[in-house]
C-alpha cells in the first residue's frame, strides 16, 4: 500500500477510535452538584479510575472547577476546542509537575552554552513548500506514552532520530526511549533533561537500539548494558536552530522532524481538543516535544504540526496544531527558543542480523 493511502487509513481509524474515547458534556450537566457529580462519575467509569473516598470529594472539586474552564473557553470565539480527557480532575500544578516535568529551562541553565556542530545546515534552503507532513511521507511513527514520568525529552529526541533514519534510509524504525531515561546519564530521566544531551549520547554510544528490545517503562531503571549495547539506528550529531527564530525553524522542518520545547502550563493546553492552539502559556520550557510539519488553514491561520508524548487520546490523536508566525520572537510558548535535530550523513546503521524479525 502507498504511504499516503497508508496514512490516510490510519488517520480515518484513529479518527474513529478518538470518538469512541472522547466524553462529551452538556449545559444541562452544570445545572446542578448533583448533575455534576453523575458527570465526573461517568468520566471516571469513562477512563477506568479509581478513587478513594476521601479522595474523591477532593478530586470531584478539581473536576468540577476544570468542567466549568472548558466549558467557557469552549463558548468564547476561539480557534481551538478543549475536552474532558484523562487529565480532567488534576489541578495545572499538578499537570504540569506530573506531565511537563521536562525542565528544560532549568537544565540549559546548569548546562550553560549549547553543543552541537555550532553550524545551521538547512541554512540556505529556499522555495520552501506552503505546507509540510512528515506523517505523509511516512516519517513518523505513530503516536507514544510517556506516563507519569517527566520523560517528554527522550520522546522529543527519539521522533527526530526516527524521523532522519527514515529520510535517510527509507526504513521507519521505532526506537528505544527508555534507553535514553535509564543510560543517559546527562539528564535525569524521569525528573528531566535536554534534548541535545540525549542527541550527543545517541551519538557517543554509536546509536541507539529499538523500542522492542528496549521496551518503554515509564519509571526509572538501571541501564541494561547488553541492549544498549545492541544499537539499530545511529547519528552523526546534533545541531541547533538559530534561537528565537521561526523562519529558521520552518527551514529545518521543511528538511526533517524538528525537537523543540514548549511551556506546556496552562489548563487550556492541558485539555486542548482540536483546531490552531493560540495561547495561554508562558515560555517557562518544561516540556519536550517534535515538529513533524507546517500549514495554513483556510482561513489564514498558520500552524506547526506538533507530536506530544501524552497518548492518542489528547488533542487531535495525540497531536496539536500551534500557531505560527506571530509576532513574538520566542514563537507560540517559547517554540522557538530551544529546537535542534540530528544529523545522519548517510544511510549506514549498526550491522544488525534480526533487522526484519525484531522491527
Amino acid at each position: 500500500m502507498e504511504i499516503g493511502k497508508f496514512f490516510l487509513v490510519a488517520l480515518l481509524l484513529a479518527l474513529a477510535s478518538g470518538l469512541v474515547q472522547s466524553l462529551d458534556f452538556t449545559e444541562k450537566d452544570l445545572a446542578s452538584e448533583e448533575r455534576l457529580w453523575d458527570l465526573y462519575e461517568r468520566w471516571r467509569s469513562h477512563h477506568t479510575v479509581s478513587r478513594d473516598l476521601g479522595e474523591k470529594q477532593k478530586r470531584f472539586n478539581v473536576f468540577k472547577e476544570n468542567v466549568k474552564h472548558i466549558h467557557k473557553v469552549n463558548n468564547i470565539d476561539k480557534p481551538y476546542k478543549l475536552k474532558l480527557n484523562k487529565f480532567a480532575d488534576m489541578t495545572s500544578h499538578e499537570f504540569r509537575s506530573t506531565y511537563a516535568g521536562s525542565k528544560v529551562k532549568h537544565y540549559r541553565m546548569l548546562r550553560g552554552s549549547k553543543a552541537g556542530t555550532g553550524g545551521f545546515m538547512h541554512e540556505k534552503t529556499d522555495n520552501l513548500p506552503p505546507s509540510v507532513d512528515w506523517r505523509k511521507k511516512g516519517a513518523v511513527t505513530g503516536v507514544k506514552d510517556q506516563g507519569k514520568c517527566g520523560s517528554c525529552w527522550a520522546f522529543s529526541t527519539i521522533v527526530g532520530v526516527e524521523g532522519i533514519n527514515q529520510i535517510k534510509t527509507k526504513e521507519l524504525v521505532s526506537l528505544s526511549e527508555q534507553e535514553l531515561v535509564d543510560c543517559e546519564s546527562d539528564n535525569q530521566g524521569c525528573n528531566g533533561g535536554l534534548m541535545e544531551n540525549a542527541y550527543e549520547f545517541i551519538k557517543q554510544n554509536g546509536g541507539i537500539t529499538a523500542e522492542k528490545i528496549y521496551p518503554y517503562k515509564a519509571r526509572d531503571g538501571n541501564c541494561d548494558a547488553s541492549k544498549m549495547n545492541s544499537p539499530v539506528v545511529m547519528i552523526d550529531g546534533h545541531e541547533n536552530v538559530p534561537i528565537n527564530d521561526e523562519n529558521a525553524l520552518m527551514k529545518a522542518v521543511a528538511n526533517q522532524p524538528v525537537s523543540v520545547a514548549i511551556d506546556a502550563g496552562g489548563s487550556n493546553l492541558q485539555f486542548y481538543s482540536e483546531g490552531v492552539y493560540t495561547g495561554d502559556c508562558g515560555k517557562e520550557l518544561d516540556h519536550g516535544v517534535a515538529i513533524v510539519g507546517y500549514g495554513t488553514t483556510v482561513d489564514g491561520t498558520k500552524y506547526w504540526i506538533v507530536k506530544n508524548s501524552w497518548g492518542t487520546e489528547w488533542g487531535e490523536q495525540g497531536y496539536i496544531r500551534m500557531q505560527r508566525g506571530i509576532d513574538a520572537e520566542e514563537g507560540i510558548c517559547g517554540i522557538a527558543m530551544e529546537a535542534s535535530y540530528p544529523i545522519k550523513s548517510s544511510s549506514d546503521n549498526p550491522k544488525r542480523a534480526y533487522l526484519k524479525d525484531e522491527l
